[in-house]
């Protein structure tokens, strides 16, 4: 088969590998049939995450059809259609029966396109195919591959550990694919206002297409919430120190920062300001327990995410859609979508 395969930082090329194979009783085989970048696959590629060898095949999120299963695959069956969570569950370590599938100590977790090959290929094993898939029904492949991570991520990790409620001033810094997703599932908890943060003009006019009810640059605005009481939620889905400082000005005393965004250096904590205000700061690596719930608000018209996606391309493809989405200030790129040509 073809797939994306990682040479070392900054090298990446479409090439000829092994087509996978069942390798334990609880793997699935799917052929992919629409797959997706993510941020943390251009920090992969920038070299900052070690752990990942030359040779692995990058990707981890992917909707296809199953091709094979092994004998102890009980809830999906070949040509089934389906998502490929982001995460592996064993669905039996103490963190996945507590629905922490993220921290996963059975050989799960965030492994696809990390430790072991991944999803940007015509074909992918599933670990854990039970725990790892989801049935998207009759939603369309652009959005349900927004559902393998995108989608939870900025559920859970943004707004469901920042703790978005009713009548919350709601500050966004980082207006990329997780930020606006942040902004979308934002709306549900029906806050006062929501603001994001960008320094490019392009993702704030996405940014108030998609809900945002002020888009600014890091000015007038933010100083003023840091002069006044400040945000009761502020998402850091930027990934870059400087926001991350940003978000401990303009939270208001007792609110809450999530951090989504995944940093490629030390961001600094500057707790001389910080030990007075009662702030609470948390962080995660995505579940996808919320997969489900969040698949049958899209699939009934509550959330509305066709927009995040702005560019497609053909699996054959991929190298151009690395080169469009890792300069999306410029390109205008959110989520950029590979079909199987």
């Amino acid at each position: 088969m073809r797939a994306l395969v990682y040479h070392g930082p900054g090298q990446i090329s479409w090439d000829t590998v092994a087509d996978p194979v069942i390798e334990e009783p609880t793997d699935a085989v799917v052929r992919v049939d629409a797959t997706t970048i993510c941020g943390t696959d251009l920090h992969i590629l920038n070299g900052d995450l070690s752990e990942v060898k030359p040779g692995t095949v990058l990707g981890h999120e992917a909707v296809g059809e199953v091709m094979e299963v092994g004998r102890e695959v009980h809830s999906i069956a070949r040509g089934d259609q389906v998502i490929v969570s982001s995460v592996s569950a064993c669905g039996n370590c103490p963190y996945c029966r507590d629905g922490m599938f993220g921290q996963c100590r059975g050989g799960g977790g965030w492994i696809l396109g990390n430790l072991i090959n991944g999803a940007q290929a015509e074909y992918v094993r599933v670990p854990f195919a039970d725990y790892s898939t989801r049935r998207p029904g009759a939603l369309a492949l652009d959005d349900a591959v927004l559902l393998a991570e995108l989608l939870p991520t900025a559920y859970e990790i943004g707004v469901r550990n920042g703790h978005v409620g009713p009548g919350d001033v709601v500050v966004v810094v980082g207006a990329g694919p997780v930020g606006l997703a942040a902004v979308i599932t934002a709306r549900l908890y029906s806050p006062r206002r929501i603001i994001a943060v960008d320094l490019s003009s392009s993702r704030l006019e996405a940014a108030g297409r998609l809900g945002a009810d002020s888009c600014v640059v890091p000015g007038r605005l933010i100083a003023d919430l840091a002069d006044g009481p400040g945000a009761d939620v502020v998402i850091e889905a930027a990934g870059d120190p400087d926001s991350f400082v940003l978000c401990t000005r303009v939270v208001r005393p007792g609110g809450h920062i999530a951090n989504i965004g995944t940093p490629g250096k030390p961001a600094t904590l500057h707790l001389e300001a910080l030990w007075r205000k009662n702030v609470t700061i948390s962080t995660g690596q995505v579940d996808t327990s919320s997969t489900s719930w969040l698949l049958d608000l899209v699939t009934s018209g509550r959330l509305h995410i066709s927009r995040l996606v702005s560019h497609t391309f053909g699996l054959s493809q991929m190298v151009d859609a690395y080169e469009v989405f890792s300069h999306g200030t410029s390109t205008g790129a959110l989520k950029v979508v590979m079909h199987r040509d």
